[in-house]
C-alpha cells in the first residue's frame, strides 16, 4: 500500500482509530466517504463529526440522482458513538467499521427513508495532508442503496483537530474520470499561497501528489456555477450537477453554508467522469479571497 505523506506526523494504522482529544472547543474528528456511479446517475456522502468538547456528534448522509431528486439525513445532536463508530438517532441506525487499515471501510446505515450497505475498498494508495492532521484515500465502492446493487467510486477521509466552520472558507473536489484516473484538490482561502493538498492517480497507477494545484470558481449568486481545477498540464472543469448542502449553526448562532455537490468534471483534453466537490461558505465568504474563473 502506498502512502504519500506530506505532513510533519507519520501515518500507521493506527491512524484510521480514534484520536485523543484536544481541549479546544472546536476540536474535531471527522469522517467522509463519498461515492459516485460510472455515469454520473446517482452518488452520495456521508459524514460523521466527532465534537466531544460539545459532547455530541454530527451525522449526515445524503443521497442524489442526476435529475436532482435526493434524500438527507441531518442530525446535529447524536450522542457521541464508542470506538467502533456505531451511531444511533431518531429513526436511524448507523455503523462504520474499518475492515482493513488503510485497505477498506464497511458502511451501514439503516433510516426511514435511506438504507446504505457500502465498502470503500483503496485504489491507488494514501494521501496524508501537510497542513493539518488529515489523509484521503481514492476508493472504489461497492454494495447496496436501498437494496440495489451499486458499483462505483469515491474518496473517504479522516481528520482530526481544530476545524472552525464559520471563519474560513475552502474549495475540496475529488473525482474519478472514465478512463480510470482520479483527481484530487483542496484549497483554502487564508489569503497567501501555499503548497495546497493534491494528487493524480493514473489508471491501474499508483498516487502521485502534485505540485502548483489552483482553483478558480464562477458563481451564480450564492450558487457555484463552474470550477476551473488547475492541476499543471491538466486543467478540469468541474460543474455541479446535484446539490446536497447543508446548514451548520455555531453555539454562538453564526451560521454558514455547505453547498457539497455530485459534480462533472471534464479535463482539457476531453476525458470526462463524476465526483464531489464543496464550496463552504461562513460568514462573510466572498470577501475570504475566492478566486473568480477567468
Amino acid at each position: 500500500m502506498r502512502i504519500v505523506n506530506k505532513g510533519e506526523w507519520p501515518l500507521t494504522h493506527e491512524d484510521e482509530q480514534a484520536h485523543e482529544p484536544g481541549g479546544e472547543p472546536l476540536w474535531n474528528e471527522s469522517h467522509y466517504f463519498d461515492f459516485v456511479a460510472p455515469d454520473g446517475e446517482l452518488g452520495g456522502y456521508v459524514r460523521i463529526g466527532l465534537y466531544p468538547n460539545w459532547k455530541r456528534a454530527w451525522y449526515w448522509a445524503c443521497l442524489v440522482t442526476k435529475d436532482g431528486r435526493g434524500k438527507t439525513l441531518t442530525d446535529h445532536e447524536v450522542p457521541l458513538p464508542g470506538a467502533d463508530l456505531t451511531l444511533a438517532g431518531d429513526g436511524y441506525q448507523a455503523s462504520h467499521h474499518t475492515t482493513k487499515p488503510f485497505h477498506s471501510v464497511r458502511l451501514r446505515l439503516a433510516s426511514a427513508n435511506l438504507a446504505l450497505d457500502l465498502e470503500w475498498r483503496t485504489e491507488g494508495g494514501v494521501y496524508g495532508y501537510s497542513l493539518t492532521p488529515r489523509y484521503e484515500i481514492p476508493c472504489e465502492v461497492t454494495g447496496t442503496i436501498d437494496g440495489t446493487p451499486f458499483h462505483g467510486y469515491g474518496e473517504r477521509d479522516h481528520s482530526w483537530g481544530v476545524r472552525d466552520w464559520w471563519s474560513i472558507s475552502w474549495l475540496w473536489s475529488s473525482g474519478r474520470l472514465a478512463d480510470g484516473t482520479h483527481l484530487h484538490g483542496m484549497q483554502a482561502n487564508l489569503g497567501v499561497a501555499l503548497p495546497w493538498p493534491a494528487f493524480t492517480v493514473p489508471p491501474g497507477g499508483e498516487l502521485e501528489h502534485v505540485e502548483g494545484f489552483s482553483a478558480a470558481t464562477e458563481f451564480d449568486g450564492d450558487r457555484p456555477a463552474e470550477t476551473l481545477l488547475r492541476f499543471p498540464g491538466l486543467a478540469t472543469k468541474v460543474r455541479p450537477i446535484a446539490f446536497a448542502p447543508v446548514t451548520l449553526t455555531s453555539p454562538e448562532g453564526a451560521v454558514a453554508q455547505f453547498p457539497r455537490a455530485m459534480c462533472r468534471f471534464e479535463t482539457e483534453d476531453g476525458r470526462r467522469g463524476y465526483g464531489w466537490t464543496e464550496w463552504h461558505q461562513p460568514p462573510g465568504w466572498r470577501e475570504h479571497g475566492w478566486h473568480p474563473l477567468t
